[in-house]
């Protein structure tokens, strides 16, 4: 009797735990809480639009695809860094080996401009970290599409994500289908940058020389990150927070140590969230 009872009070509970469950994915701010917070579902994808990124080779040349139109802007930038770093007085394979290995655009120039004017070493090395520390606020924004992958990914797709490739592949991520393999389509984006990057650097250094200072090369870092904006601003919240994060910008620029981009950055995306939140509940 004790235990057809106890199996009694199971059944019951069980049974209203479904029913309460089944009230609550019925409700209207569940579906849209699933339909706007829950990009990782591909419950909104059409059926024919799935096999567009089936398999590894597909999705990584869907990278490169997307990412080839920003070397455009990339290639001079990169050739900036290589006449910069000659003219402050770093050899070069030390040149070459940091395009190859801390794949930091906007870092590297920081460094060597410092590093040309005899800026102790504690000073470039934290200028440079704070300035890369936009990178943290990527591998945050991506890390819950690439949560599944094994450590070995996970370390190279890290090293890999730079800006370029970030902006290129957040679209993937965001509004295409939830494939097994769609961080091969990161990893596209992210050789065909360091490939990119490690060429405009080679030939900064064998020709940068040659190339008139009336060309404004270094204006095509402001150009580059403009289109990066650009290409990712879709929603009304997306706009209202880049329009805060400019304002930010430029009323911060007083701060040491380069400190306004980071400052813009939080600033930017705590705008971003309450107005995203705003628009869920409308």
């Amino acid at each position: 009797m004790i235990f057809r009872r106890d199996e009694y009070r199971y059944n019951y509970r069980i049974h209203h735990a479904r029913k309460f469950t089944d009230k609550i994915r019925t409700a209207p701010k569940y579906r849209a809480y699933i339909k706007n917070i829950m990009p990782l579902s591909n419950h909104n994808v059409p059926a024919d639009t799935m096999p567009q990124y089936a398999t590894r080779k597909a999705e990584y040349f869907a990278g490169v695809r997307a990412e080839l139109p920003l070397l455009l802007g990339l290639f001079p930038f990169g050739m900036v860094y290589g006449v910069l770093a000659l003219a402050a007085g770093l050899p070069v394979w030390a040149i070459i080996f940091m395009s190859a290995i801390f794949l930091a655009g906007s870092g590297q120039l920081i460094f060597v401009q410092l590093f040309g004017v005899a800026t102790p070493y504690s000073i470039i090395a934290t200028t440079a970290s704070i300035v890369n520390l936009r990178h943290l606020l990527y591998s945050a924004s991506v890390a819950p599409y690439l949560d599944h992958l094994p450590r070995r990914w996970k370390m190279l797709l890290s090293f890999l994500l730079t800006d370029e490739a970030y902006a290129a592949a957040v679209p993937r991520f965001r509004d295409g289908p939830a494939t097994p393999h769609r961080h091969w389509f990161l990893l596209g984006t992210g050789t065909t940058l360091w490939v990119g990057w490690f060429t405009s650097s080679i030939t900064g250094i064998l020709i940068g020389h040659a190339v008139p200072a009336s060309w404004s090369l270094d204006f095509s870092v402001a150009l580059t990150f403009i289109a990066l904006l650009v290409m990712s601003l879709q929603r009304k919240s997306e706009i209202i927070a880049a329009l805060a994060a400019a304002g930010a910008a430029l009323m911060l620029q007083s701060l040491p140590y380069k400190l306004w981009i980071l400052a813009a950055a939080l600033i930017g995306i705590a705008v971003g969230v309450f107005c995203r939140r705003l628009e869920i509940r409308r």
